[in-house]
């Protein structure tokens, strides 16, 4: 199978083992190994999961505002986690490729391979969803028509980004293209960065 096919898989694992519970405070049970792709790739969509889900929570109109303060600082967190893990993944990518060498004429992508990836979990998580949406038995014929027809072009957009992903790792191991990584350098996290941290400090 294909890389995209194969994190596609173990996205699809990690929604199923989430909703066993449906719980953002559930814990977290990697049947990979830790330090391995794979496991990388579970703990991945994991905390997307985790974090569609907080979203969903800190949207409700009634919402204790002491309590969405909290969720929306544990969703914070978890932007940086997931960043972290894209840096990881294309770490991988750095030391698959490492030995090849790029071709007079090879250009760079827009994207790494791992923040294309990270929309390929995102992507898993709309159809998961959206297909639940699709069937809803409580809701009327509109919406769940509605419903399968973004359901069929998410579906489309599955295929046609991991064809993407898949050409793209292609074509880094033919030396086609090249790759750099770029650390995202998130200001508003680091308290010598954020004004409204440092300049707490300093009060």
């Amino acid at each position: 199978m294909s890389f995209s096919t194969d994190s596609t898989h173990i996205f699809e694992q990690a929604i199923a083992d989430y909703h066993k519970t449906d719980n953002v405070d559930a814990t977290l049970v990697n049947p990979f190994s830790p330090d391995s792709i794979n496991g990388i790739l579970y703990v991945k969509n994991w905390i997307d999961t985790v974090q569609w889900h907080l979203e969903d929570i800190v949207r409700q109109p009634d919402i204790n505002p002491i309590e969405g303060l909290a969720i929306k600082r544990r969703i914070d967190k978890s932007n940086q986690d997931r960043t972290d893990l894209v840096e990881a993944i294309d770490s991988y990518f750095l030391h698959q490729y490492k030995n090849v060498t790029p071709q007079a004429n090879a250009t760079i992508n827009t994207e790494s391979p791992a923040w294309a990836i990270d929309r390929l979990s995102i992507l898993a998580l709309k159809i998961y969803h959206m297909r639940i949406e699709s069937k809803r038995e409580d809701a009327d014929e509109t919406h769940k028509a509605l419903c399968q027809q973004k359901l069929e072009i998410l579906l489309e957009q599955q295929k046609d980004l991991s064809s993407a992903i898949d050409q793209l790792l292609a074509d880094i191991a033919s030396g086609r293209k090249f790759m750099k990584v770029y650390k995202q350098m998130k200001m508003y996290n680091d308290p010598s960065l954020n004004p409204m941290l440092y300049g707490n400090n300093k009060k």
